[in-house]
């Protein structure tokens, strides 16, 4: 912006041009600070609440209330005479203060939390209260940033534009720090690294702020405003409802198009990184040029409403495009081994699909602040206002979509009733135009119902277009364009946390599909590990009576325990409410029915946030959890989640997780084993291999003795009253105890010097699901496995029994003594 577009935007303002510049880039830097505290700071807080829907909306609800509390309240309380550079700078320090408040108190946040918090509605408020303790000082101090800085111009048409490149480049700024954090900060370091950063980042944006407000005048002090309207104003809470109803569905399609864009991207944590820096940088782009339009002239409140109106066919087009283009592009993610390839066609994918629509909500913003700006208003009050505004339409948005509309509509209804909102918002930021048209009153009501009818037509055609996502999607996600299985779908369910699907083959095999992916299914191998997975600890175990089940998938799982006749309560932890309600009992033969034992009972809530504030024991804790490469998975992967576990084992207790080789690399699956021995004594691994051909494996902590009697498990499979644990286990391959401990791999002692240098996933970090990330699309399982097993020992301290069982079991692993 150059002098002559900036003056006559107040003598602040005008006498300071030649710093208009470098403070666009320094509120740059302020947006890219925030969102890489937003990242950590709901990282860190999902480790403590858990990762449900419900902890997501409290945790999203808590940060936006935050930013619209600190718009609305802080300007109100904060003298207009003080220079607006030198308040904004202290908002920056206690920005970054707060920042390392938050990572350095996080332990006793924990203990806090852990020792009050409990379940049903006390939980949510507890949930609620942490994170307000965590990110309400830290949220109000950001969104007075943007009020703060208006009041250093005046509400003139070039000084509303100013603070529209404001906002833009704060936006901008915010993609930025997206990116650095999800693909660099800590995908290379940790949390606290990453905490440091944004710090540095904040104390030279305050320390411009200090030495510039010591080279430049505020503004005069504001006159208290009249009460009195000006003749003729328009008034201005249609512009505000417009621009709430904007920020509503703005976030409601976020959280529905990030849904539906990681099932043909993959759901991990660089597709949402992706995802959200596309979404970003629409709205900068749109917010730029939306400040540029209001320094024309242009009717800012006609524009707003045609903003709205085009963002009926902008909704439609994204709906489109995710439903019915994207999931079918010819790509397959499994010739190229570049991850970084295949992020860059994700993020094309991303700009052809969700860019239009976020850039006509990023050009909202500035145009309802040009709507309803009067040169003799506070700049601070007016811009916190409509910042405000957007922000519980916000608010309500992401939490209403992702809690209600979704489960109870699904995502095509819900982007339906996106499009019939914005349609209706801009009919009231239009209708109070046609007022101010010269023409008389029969002429202004036909041209107010024409114009209406044609928004309302327009509406419901587009809406109509709006398709279903199908379900082909659901189950195959990326891998849906080279898909040769033929089959029909048995059941489709958009659930709270996750979409879900069973299908049926041609040739009977039913498969249970969760966010594009293949989960379990009842094919011979998959079930061999499900099995094993409750088997194992099971019969290793001297006698289990309560079991905790982390994961519910099919159910398979948790029915071996079923069958076990000391068994009295099996407890299943699931974060999907529709995977034990619908999808588990289309597996029932497999499952044993178990969702109907009386000794079930079945928990829906994060893994980790159960585990964490639960104050029962079990004898076993099995855990089956989504592929590491998930966003948000590697929380069950971490040291402090395996110790979370071994403090609720009952002595003697037994603990086992699963592992897959495929869609890994061989440093993932490194880090899990190391990570899992290096916390659970007496690690041991169980090859669920492919003929020779690495697929899964089974780690397990044995009991505190650290040996197995093989004469004593044969004993237990031949009693009476476990003939039914015997056929179970015959179904998967399994005859005798031989053949059941011939599934050795190895042991955490003998493979210390393959795991050297492997990386420890801590919840600091969360390391493994950034390596995990970069190989979902690798298929180097029988590597992996080879690997391994060329580390192989035969431990001749683990296995006791007999000399010809032992005999037997050499024979049956091949290896000598």
């Amino acid at each position: 912006m150059t002098d002559a577009q900036v003056s006559g935007s107040g003598p602040g303002l005008a006498s300071s041009a030649r710093f208009l510049s470098p403070l666009l880039a320094v509120f740059a830097a302020s947006g890219c600070s925030a969102l890489v505290y937003e990242i950590v700071w709901f990282q860190l807080l999902e480790l403590v609440i858990g990762s449900t829907a419900v902890s997501l909306a409290v945790l999203l609800g808590t940060y936006m209330g935050g930013m619209g509390l600190g718009s609305l309240v802080l300007p109100r309380l904060i003298p207009s005479r003080l220079h607006p550079l030198r308040i904004f700078s202290w908002l920056e320090l206690g920005i970054g203060a707060s920042g390392l408040a938050v990572v350095f108190a996080m332990p006793a946040f924990v203990r806090f939390y852990t020792a009050h918090a409990g379940y049903g509605a006390t939980a949510i408020l507890w949930r609620g209260a942490v994170s307000a303790v965590c990110l309400l000082p830290p949220t109000i101090l950001m969104g007075a940033t943007l009020p703060v800085l208006a009041r250093w111009v005046e509400m003139t048409p070039q000084g509303v534009s100013w603070l529209g490149f404001l906002y833009s480049w704060n936006t901008v700024g915010s993609v930025f720090g997206c990116l650095a954090a999800g693909f660099y900060l800590l995908r290379v370091y940790d949390i606290t690294t990453a905490t440091f950063v944004a710090v540095v980042i904040n104390t030279t944006v305050a320390s411009l702020g200090f030495i510039w407000a010591m080279k430049t005048p505020p503004l005069p002090p504001i006159e208290k405003q009249k009460n009195d309207r000006p003749a003729g104003r328009a008034v201005s809470w249609p512009v505000h409802v417009t621009i709430g109803v904007s920020g509503f569905c703005a976030l409601g399609a976020e959280v529905i198009w990030t849904r539906l864009l990681s099932l043909s991207l993959g759901a991990t944590v660089y597709t949402f990184s992706i995802i959200l820096a596309v979404f970003l940088a629409g709205l900068g782009i749109g917010s730029g040029a939306g400040a540029r339009l209001s320094r024309t002239g242009f009717r800012p409140r006609l524009a707003l409403g045609s903003c709205q109106v085009l963002l009926t066919g902008g909704i439609a087009w994204s709906a489109f495009m995710v439903a019915k283009v994207l999931p079918y592009w010819a790509i397959n993610p499994s010739l190229d081994r570049s991850a970084w390839a295949n992020f860059l066609f994700a993020l094309l994918r991303c700009f052809c699909s969700i860019l239009p629509a976020a850039i006509l909500w990023g050009a909202s913003f500035p145009l309802a602040l040009a709507a309803v700006s009067r040169r003799e208003d506070d700049p601070g009050r007016t811009v916190g206002n409509v910042y405000a505004a957007n922000t519980v339409g916000s608010i309500l948005g992401a939490v209403g979509f992702s809690l209600v509309l979704i489960p109870a509509w699904g995502t095509q209804q819900s982007q339906r009733l996106l499009v019939g909102l914005s349609a209706a918002g801009g009919l009231l930021a239009l209708a109070p135009l046609l007022g101010t048209l010269r023409a008389g009153a029969r002429k202004l009501k036909v041209e107010r119902l024409i114009a209406g009818a044609a928004a309302v037509e327009l509406a419901i055609f587009l809406a109509w277009l709006v398709p279903r996502v199908p379900w082909e999607s659901i189950a195959f996600g990326r891998y849906l364009p080279t898909r040769v299985e033929k089959g029909r779908v048995l059941y489709v369910g958009e659930g709270m946390n996750a979409s879900v699907a069973v299908s049926e083959l041609n040739d009977g095999t039913r498969n249970f599909h969760i966010s594009g992916r293949i989960e379990a299914s009842s094919n011979s191998q998959d079930m061999r590990v499900q099995r094993m997975l409750g088997h194992f600890p099971a019969l290793v175990h001297s006698g289990p009576k309560t079991v905790l089940v982390v994961g519910c998938g099919a159910g398979v799982t948790a029915g071996t325990f079923v069958l076990y006749p000391g068994v009295r309560r099996i407890v299943i932890c699931e974060i999907e409410p529709l995977i034990p309600r619908i999808v588990a009992r289309y597996f029932a033969p497999e499952n044993y029915g178990v969702l109907d034992d009386p000794r079930v009972e079945v928990v829906t809530d994060d893994a980790r946030h159960y585990i964490l504030t639960t104050r029962e024991k079990f004898d076993i804790i099995t855990t089956d959890p989504i592929h590491p490469w998930i966003k948000g998975s590697a929380a069950l992967y971490t040291k402090e989640y395996l110790e979370l576990c071994e403090r609720h084992l009952n002595p003697g207790g037994v603990m086992a997780q699963w592992v897959p080789f495929y869609e890994s690399t061989l440093e993932t699956v490194k880090s899990e084993i190391a990570t899992f021995f290096g916390t659970v004594p007496n690690g041991t691994i169980w090859s669920n291999d492919l003929a020779g051909q690495g697929y899964d494996v089974v780690l397990m902590g044995l009991p505190e003795r650290g040996s197995i009697d093989l004469d004593d498990l044969q004993r237990r499979l031949d009693r009476d009253d476990h003939q039914a644990v015997a056929r179970s286990l015959e179904e998967i391959g399994f005859r005798s105890a031989v053949e059941i401990v011939a599934t050795f791999a190895g042991r955490s002692a003998d493979l210390r010097p393959w795991l050297k240098n492997a990386q420890i996933n801590r919840d600091r970090n969360l390391r493994l699901q950034y390596l995990a990330g970069l190989g979902l699309n690798s298929s180097d399982g029988d590597y992996i496995y080879n690997d391994l097993i060329g580390h192989y020992k035969f431990p001749n301290s683990l296995f006791i029994g007999s000399p010809e069982i032992l005999s037997a079991l050499k024979k049956a692993l091949g290896k000598g003594s």
